[in-house]
């Protein structure tokens, strides 16, 4: 029995017991280490075809929920004519280290058609989530939608734009529940750096050409831009807001943002602005990473939206 135990050790390493090896990890490798047998993904799921494009979407859902789990829909960001979903793989991982589902969404850009249709995907993305909310454990009272810059915008969009904007009628096909005039209600918003009045880019000062080539030569563009602009939407009883932006940052104006945490806490919004001194767009250091999100769990568990043990 000795010589055999003394084959294996030579032959390789012998596992030791599951404490002794857990011991010898820190928190953050030893959550890495697990995240596999933790987590399940469904990818490539399609949501909605429109423009002849079947659109899709990855489902990372815990493989142990006994009950519905609190859950983030996210949208890459890419100012609308770039980008996919598997490049904001990174921005996920926070939020399945707090035991969260996360649906990582595609949608199209303009390449394959102008404004409003990435709101309109966004929209139907949402709506998907919660029409299959039973599938995947999702908890239809904690969804929160998030990201970042032009994802930003989509994840506004998607919390603020009412039924009224018309902007549901691709995916309005079939039947769905849960939502209010057919769309579904989310607990809060995480404005990552996103674009808050998009006919403020059209032209002037703050002119951005992302955005003039994602209107394109509508004949309506002024009116479209309005209708996909967060800031045309702010009213009261709207889920709480939290937008993060850098101060120096060239491609989204801060002012944006600025202006839209003014105009909700006019409505009566809930809502807060993480400023980062001298940021950009992004590419935040690590360290401004780790305090952004320190102030994004105290926004979730403000308002009701995070597990004890996430704390």
């Amino acid at each position: 029995m000795l010589k055999r135990a003394a084959s294996l050790v030579a032959g390789g390493l012998m596992l030791a017991a599951p404490s002794t090896v857990a011991a010898q990890l820190a928190p953050a490798a030893d959550w890495a280490a697990r995240a596999q047998s933790a987590y399940q993904v469904a990818p490539n799921v399609t949501y909605l075809t429109a423009s002849g494009q079947p659109l899709k979407l990855d489902v990372y859902r815990r493989r142990d929920a006994t009950t519905p789990r609190p859950t983030l829909v996210f949208f890459h960001g890419g100012g609308w004519i770039v980008g996919a979903k598997e490049s904001a793989l990174f921005s996920l991982l926070p939020w399945l280290e707090m035991g969260w589902n996360v649906v990582n969404v595609e949608y199209r850009l303009a390449p394959v058609a102008l404004a409003p249709a990435a709101v309109e995907d966004a929209l139907c993305a949402l709506r998907f989530v919660v029409a299959q909310a039973k599938t995947y454990a999702v908890d239809t009272r904690r969804i929160v939608v998030a990201g970042e810059s032009a994802g930003g915008h989509l994840a506004l969009a998607a919390g603020m734009t009412p039924a009224s904007a018309g902007l549901t009628n691709v995916c309005a096909a079939g039947g769905f529940s849960g939502s209010e005039n057919g769309v579904a209600r989310v607990a809060a918003v995480i404005n990552w750096y996103g674009i808050a009045d998009v006919s403020e880019m059209l032209q002037g000062p703050n002119a951005r050409s992302y955005a003039v080539q994602w209107l394109g030569g509508l004949a309506n563009r002024e009116e479209v831009a309005r209708s996909v602009s967060p800031l045309t939407h702010v009213r009261t009883g709207l889920p709480p807001v939290l937008s993060i932006h850098g101060d120096q940052d060239p491609i989204v104006p801060y002012s944006q943002n600025v202006r839209l945490g003014d105009a909700l806490t006019k409505a009566g919004v809930p809502n807060e602005l993480v400023t980062v001194p001298g940021g950009g767009h992004g590419n935040f250091t690590p360290e401004e990473r780790a305090r952004i999100y320190v102030h994004i769990r105290a926004f979730l568990a403000k308002h009701g939206l995070l597990d004890a043990e996430a704390h």
